[in-house]
């Protein structure tokens, strides 16, 4: 036996070890969050349930699941991407973790990957679920899962974007009450639950920009009418994603 056989070997782990091992810690942390369970599994699952089996909105023709579907997979792409991830990243931000975590071996921009990657881990899971239960309810889907795939991710984008801007601009109070309030009124205003058609035709076109009237609807074309792929959507969706994704690396602060 040598006498250097034991001898510590100090360094950083591989970079792709430290992404994986943060990935997993802000996975475990997000889904044992009650408040984070709450926005991201129990309220999307209750509008399902409750709006398919209740006609209380006037979906239009056929079942109401195939027109509520698509909605309640973009509120939940959201509820992680964008509530979630805001809030949790602003109060991080304030109890100093974030500045913590920026002078660790892991690169800032490793941290945001990491949390990037958690957020899809559990979107994953939510649009597993929300499926599931959705076809229970008599959902019968349509469409290119290919399609699908491009316009959850394209959301994510958008709705990360906008939740690391807030996360890293505002006050922590402040990001937890607009974040919420945000998701209040595109719950309502967003095409989700209540068809766009149902508003005034001047509210119409600018409501059709927002990133969660563009998700819904390009779902619900792929899904409930099968269409190919609803490029209008997608290029609203990618220039929201480049605005907020932009915009959270020029402004985010770290403290």
């Amino acid at each position: 036996m040598s006498a250097g056989t034991y001898t510590s070997r100090p360094g950083a782990a591989p970079l792709p070890r430290m992404i994986a091992a943060q990935t997993a810690l802000e996975t475990r942390m997000l889904l044992r969050n009650g408040e984070q369970l709450l926005l991201t599994v129990i309220i999307p699952t209750l509008l399902l349930v409750l709006f398919s089996a209740v006609d209380i909105v006037d979906t239009g023709s056929g079942a109401s699941v195939d027109f509520l579907a698509p909605g309640i997979l973009a509120l939940a792409v959201m509820s992680t991407a964008f509530t979630g991830q805001a809030i949790a990243t602003g109060f991080e931000r304030r109890y100093g973790v974030l500045k913590r975590l920026g002078a660790s071996p892991l690169p800032r921009w490793a941290l945001m990957t990491a949390k990037t990657l958690s957020v899809l881990v559990t979107e994953v899971l939510q649009v597993l679920l929300l499926t599931a239960i959705a076809l229970t309810l008599g959902w019968s889907p349509q469409g290119n899962p290919l399609s699908v795939l491009l316009l959850l991710v394209l959301g994510t984008a958008a709705f990360s974007g906008l939740g690391l801007l807030m996360a890293g601009t505002l006050k922590a109070e402040a990001t937890l009450a607009a974040a919420n309030l945000v998701f209040l009124l595109l719950l309502v205003g967003g095409g989700v639950i209540v068809p766009l058609d149902k508003f005034p035709d001047a509210v119409q076109s600018v409501l059709g920009l927002l990133p969660i009237s563009a998700l819904s609807e390009g779902l619900r074309d792929v899904l409930q009418h099968g269409a190919s792929m609803p490029w209008a959507q997608a290029g609203i969706l990618a220039v929201w994603a480049v605005l907020g994704l932009g915009a959270a690396a020029k402004f985010f602060r770290w403290e």
